[in-house]
């Protein structure tokens, strides 16, 4: 009897069931391409304009495509990691660590999950000051509408960090990752929304001034030193806008058989990986435009903008949604 009769009788005889024993996975491609989405474009699109300021027109934007021709090479390799021997029918990986501990050995599956697990603390601590410091951006908008923009409009970001840890308490309570199909579909949706806004903006500045700003080596500091510290941190920011192999496997856990998981994870990859990289691009790429190499860390927080002040609002209010669902999604 072949494989995937095996498969289909499993199926018939446990009803709701996988061949694992857990209830049937329903992902596909868009719940996938949710799931990538709503990790990968994160608050790394609105600091992508400063990493381009010290790398300037040429290295920026490869540097960037570098990035995202190794994230689409090491997720595809990856996702042929998830069954054991073969695609369709071999023992199911359902995390990172059991493909490691599989393939490496339990002394290497250690290492790799300090690894993992001290990236993905770092990104879930890189999104809780993101989230506030978008709470505090739209207070802080308010005040400079009504006050003006010389008004000392200082608000301290403690309160909003509590706010967020609240939210994730009650978010919490969704089970695991295959009932979060609904989160990652909302998160993409904000992640498009500032997008396009901070789009949208750049577009509009650019059409303003009608000239374009910025240079081929990049912002100049004060000596080489500086120079070299500022580019590393740049190529780190850029390298830190993909980092969805890390649970991988976990969303290609969620993936409903046949067809084989790992070919509909590479085509969701795939396409993800293009959308993401374009919207890079152009947010990147038109903030440099508009600020040069004064171009701030976030161009959203960083009052870079202040008007229209309800529109930056918007941005700030869809930054937070994606935050609370990204967060879900990783931890």
């Amino acid at each position: 009897m072949n494989g995937n009769s095996s498969l289909q009788i499993t199926r018939t005889a446990f009803g709701a069931y996988d061949d694992d024993g857990h209830t049937n996975r329903t992902g596909n491609v868009k719940s996938v391409m949710a799931h990538i989405i709503t990790v990968v474009i994160v608050y790394g699109v609105l600091s992508l304009a400063w990493s381009i300021s010290y790398l300037g027109w040429i290295v920026g934007p490869l540097a960037l495509l570098c990035c995202a021709t190794a994230t689409c090479i090491s997720s595809s390799m990856l996702s042929d990691c998830y069954r054991n021997l073969d695609l369709v029918t071999g023992k199911r990986n359902h995390s990172y660590i059991d493909a490691v501990r599989v393939n490496l050995g339990t002394k290497r599956t250690y290492v790799t999950g300090l690894l993992q697990f001290s990236v993905l603390y770092g990104t879930l601590v890189a999104y809780v000051i993101t989230a506030a410091a978008s709470l505090r951006a739209i207070v802080k908008s308010n005040c400079y509408h009504k006050e003006g923009r010389d008004a000392p409009c200082s608000y301290d970001g403690n309160l909003y960090t509590v706010l967020f840890g609240l939210a994730q308490i009650l978010m919490s309570f969704i089970p695991n990752l295959h009932d979060m199909a609904w989160v990652s579909i909302v998160a993409a949706i904000m992640s498009f929304s500032y997008s396009f806004i901070r789009l949208g903006l750049g577009i509009a500045t650019v059409m303003h001034k009608a000239q374009s700003m910025g240079s081929v080596t990049g912002a100049q500091t004060a000596n080489d030193t500086e120079k070299v510290w500022f580019i590393f941190q740049a190529l780190g920011d850029i390298s830190f806008s993909y980092p969805y192999s890390t649970i991988l496997l976990e969303i290609q856990d969620t993936l409903v058989s046949p067809p084989s998981e790992s070919l509909t994870m590479k085509k969701a990859s795939m396409i993800s990986m293009a959308i993401t990289t374009s919207f890079y691009l152009c947010c990147g790429c038109f903030g440099y435009t508009n600020f040069g190499n004064a171009a701030p860390g976030n161009l959203l927080t960083g009052f870079s903008f202040y008007e229209p002040f309800w529109l930056i609002n918007t941005a700030n209010v869809c930054i937070i949604i994606h935050l609370v669902g990204g967060y879900e999604v990783l931890s």
